[in-house]
């Protein structure tokens, strides 16, 4: 499924308003008060507040789970009680909301089923994702027995079987470590890179201000800052200036340099090393680690499934984001666990298709033992009507030989 690119807005409200009523019907509470905004395709659009500001009712009103009470939103140009868009729609909810009893693999294959997928194609979608999340390890696991932060990565595969065109992630890195955390934030960039529009809820605005493009921000139900982010963060006031490293001498005399062209406040200029991100940092860590011991946790191989690829050519950043996901596995341990884990997905697809062939010829025992018991009971009445009839005949010639003494 790929984005219609002559829709020139996602989503669109205007004057958006929810009031939660009280048993009288009298009003409760404000949660969404007037606010207008609008996404466009290929946004990552970060949706910000602290508890109690809105955004969860807001993210309702746009899946049509809740009514506005007054105001107007569209989704694609339509309704969002409108059925038909619902398959463009992915969502990751602030809680993973799983069926416990179900394996990794099944729970997505029941996913795909639910938008209709042919059989084949859900169970490949299933196998890439298990991969790109890092459960393939876990397929035939039931969920019931996952961490919160495994859970949390079946919940993102789910919100991406449906190749969605807009995918709504309601604090999508809760409970993943700091690798998990960094492979979503690959994942959305390349959705976005395809065109496609994420809304991204979350509270860590590390993440936020990493992967997205536009933010609002929403205080008691109204909005109090909205554009895009590089503009609001950008500090007017200041110049950031960064050189390989210099010298004492020359840091002396860039300072004499500013001092003489009106910089009045010799101790407002800071000259310093750079910080690393703690994030890279920890990723280089582990790299590092990884080719020396081995984990039993979750753990990706970075291959996005080809179909939120797409089949077009990828533009230059789209390019590049997608060589950042593949990770080296030139080992021979490496390829020999990948080998392994294929054939474990292979052998799950031929076992399910088995399940589903006994299930067949079991619901074809049923209809044919149900047809014979209906014919035993009707042989059984029809015996028993015969018996009946042939009783009141016999009845009946007793009463006549009676009536003619």
């Amino acid at each position: 499924m790929v984005a219609q690119k002559n829709e020139e807005i996602v989503v669109k409200a205007v004057g958006l308003t929810k009031i939660f009523m009280d048993f009288w019907g009298r009003p409760k509470a404000k949660a969404v008060n007037g606010i207008d905004f609008s996404i466009k395709p290929g946004e990552v659009f970060g949706l910000l507040g602290p508890n109690g500001s809105g955004k969860s009712t807001t993210i309702k009103m746009i899946l049509g789970l809740l009514y506005p009470t007054r105001g107007e939103i569209k989704i694609f140009g339509q309704d969002p009680q409108n059925i038909e868009i619902k398959s463009r729609i992915g969502y990751l909810p602030e809680e993973t909301y799983l069926y416990k009893y179900l394996t990794a693999f099944e729970t997505l294959d029941f996913y795909g089923a639910l938008f209709g997928l042919p059989t084949e194609q859900r169970r490949e979608r299933a196998t890439q994702l298990l991969e790109m999340v890092g459960m393939s390890h876990a397929y035939d696991r039931p969920v019931g027995e996952f961490s919160k932060g495994m859970a949390r990565r079946i919940g993102l595969a789910q919100a991406l079987v449906n190749d969605p065109d807009l995918v709504i992630l309601d604090e999508p890195t809760s409970g993943l470590d700091p690798i998990g955390c960094r492979e979503v934030k690959d994942v959305i960039r390349l959705l976005a890179s395809r065109g496609k529009t994420v809304i991204l809820c979350s509270h860590l605005l590390a993440d936020v201000q990493d992967v997205c493009n536009r933010v609002m921000v929403l205080y008691g139900g109204t909005i109090r800052a909205q554009g895009e982010l590089k503009d609001i963060l950008r500090e007017e006031d200041k110049t950031q200036v960064i050189t390989p490293r210099l010298s004492p001498e020359t840091i002396a005399e860039l300072k004499n340099f500013l001092a003489a062209h009106g910089v009045k406040e010799p101790e407002k200029i800071v000259v310093d090393n750079p910080g690393r991100d703690l994030e890279d940092f920890f990723l280089h860590v582990v790299r590092e680690a990884s080719a020396e011991v081995a984990t039993a946790g979750a753990h990706a191989n970075g291959e996005i499934p080809a179909y939120l690829q797409g089949d077009d050519k990828q533009d230059a950043s789209g390019q590049a984001i997608l060589e950042s996901l593949h990770r080296r596995a030139d080992d021979e341990a490496a390829k020999k666990a990948a080998a392994e884990t294929a054939a474990k997905l292979q052998a799950a697809a031929e076992q399910q298709a088995k399940k589903d062939e006994q299930l067949s010829q079991l619901k074809n025992l049923r209809q044919k033992s149900e047809e014979k018991a209906a014919d035993a009971v009707q042989k059984a009445a029809d015996e028993a009507n015969a018996k009946a009839a042939a009783a009141r005949e016999e009845l009946n010639r007793k009463l006549q030989s009676l009536q003619k003494k």
